[in-house]
């Protein structure tokens, strides 16, 4: 291909015009930083050095020199709900819908902010009806997480079901483990009015949205259970181990209930003792030295603590070690319980209560295990297994 001589003649024009629309950009820009008042800039400024008390008054003094702006109005706004302050940021955006002419466009802006307003204070019947009203396209996405968010705190599974459903194909974010559980909590309440036929429906939806659901199938088992049908029971808890087997522990004592409920205590523990084995999960440890003191007796319970004690040193295998221990001495009359005794006593002091379940999101420590954080509300947050603080 021919090198045109032409090119050589262009590229000076090209330069030219480069140069041109550059100088009108910098002329523009400068033009709108002029046009914006000081104490914008020093509003910035405190805010970089999280000066907020200062910034809001920066920000408005700003307010007050240029009233037309709508997004100085909206930082300030802003500022007051981050400072808990939402009083002062309803009446700023009220004012605005009340005094200005606004277009179509700024209303709809407006609105949102104090949609904002209203969920930052709790006035969630006012924040739902406000983030209901934002059809455009462009606030549909954050209005159905704000509303997805009123839904769950009223707990309006229906109406988050829907929500969340509509964000998932607006966004393409996955909510199928929010979904499942919105599902479970239905399935709780139907259980608590004694509607069986509904809240198995309503678990079987929530497996369908999630087929690692490990809530709806415990759910799921605990409804057989209540019914006698302690073989569906224990066919149902077991599919946990396909699922999510970290999970094995919780349904541990609700497994050996049923065993027991169908005399099959020995094919139970047997059943534990392979998860054990196969997962080393310390709840299902507890549940089965317990099952095994209670139903073979302190030797056999001593046996079982010894050789976890060896596999892995737990001060707290430890614990239950000394406790069967002292049991066995106790009954055989052989001496030497109190000092066993003593050394349990010490052992449990060093241990103390220092185990808790703490959410992945927010760090919150729960005594208990949590299908949703108390805290945030964040789903499946907590672990299965509490750990050591």
């Amino acid at each position: 291909m021919e090198f045109e001589f032409w090119w050589l003649l262009a590229l000076p024009l090209f330069f030219s015009l480069g140069w041109l629309a550059a100088r009108v950009d910098l002329k523009q820009l400068l033009a709108e930083s002029t046009a914006l008042p000081a104490a914008y800039f020093k509003g910035l400024n405190f805010l970089i050095t999280n000066q907020h008390d200062k910034a809001i008054e920066a920000f408005s003094e700003a307010v007050q020199a240029n009233t037309d702006s709508l997004e100085l109005h909206f930082a300030l706004g802003s500022l007051f709900r981050r400072r808990g302050e939402v009083d002062r940021a309803i009446h700023l955006h009220l004012n605005l819908l009340e005094k200005k002419e606004l277009e179509p466009q700024q209303k709809l802006a407006v609105t949102a902010e104090l949609a904002q307003d209203y969920l930052k204070a709790g006035l969630l019947d006012r924040a739902e009806e406000l983030f209901e009203s934002l059809n455009d396209d462009r606030y549909r996405q954050p209005a159905l997480r704000a509303l997805l968010e009123i839904y769950v705190r009223e707990r309006e599974w229906e109406r988050a079901i829907k929500a969340a459903t509509e964000l998932e194909r607006l966004s393409g974010v996955p909510f199928r483990v929010e979904i499942s559980h919105y599902y479970c909590e239905m399935a709780v309440k139907s259980k608590l009015a004694n509607d069986t036929h509904t809240a198995i429906f309503e678990l079987e939806q929530a497996l369908n949205a999630n087929k690692n659901c490990v809530r709806a199938n415990v759910l799921l088992g605990d409804l057989e259970a209540e019914a006698d049908a302690h073989k569906a029971a224990i066919s149902t808890w077991k599919r946990i181990e396909f699922q999510k087997p970290e999970y094995l522990g919780l349904i541990a004592p609700k497994l050996l209930n049923s065993y027991r409920a169908l005399n099959q205590t020995a094919e139970g523990l047997s059943l534990l003792q392979t998860y054990l084995q196969t997962y080393k999960l310390p709840s299902l440890l507890n549940v089965l030295y317990e099952a095994t003191l209670a139903e073979e007796g302190a030797e056999s319970a001593a046996k079982l603590a010894r050789n976890e004690l060896i596999k892995k040193p737990s001060l707290n295998t430890l614990d239950q070690l000394l406790q069967a221990r002292a049991i066995v001495e106790t009954s055989n009359k052989t001496g030497g319980q109190q000092d066993t005794q003593l050394m349990q006593q010490a052992v449990r002091h060093a241990i103390g209560n220092r185990t808790a379940y703490h959410c992945e999101h927010c760090g919150f420590k729960a005594k208990y295990h949590h299908w949703q954080c108390p805290a945030c509300n964040a789903w499946e947050a907590l672990p299965a297994e509490p750990t050591t603080v």
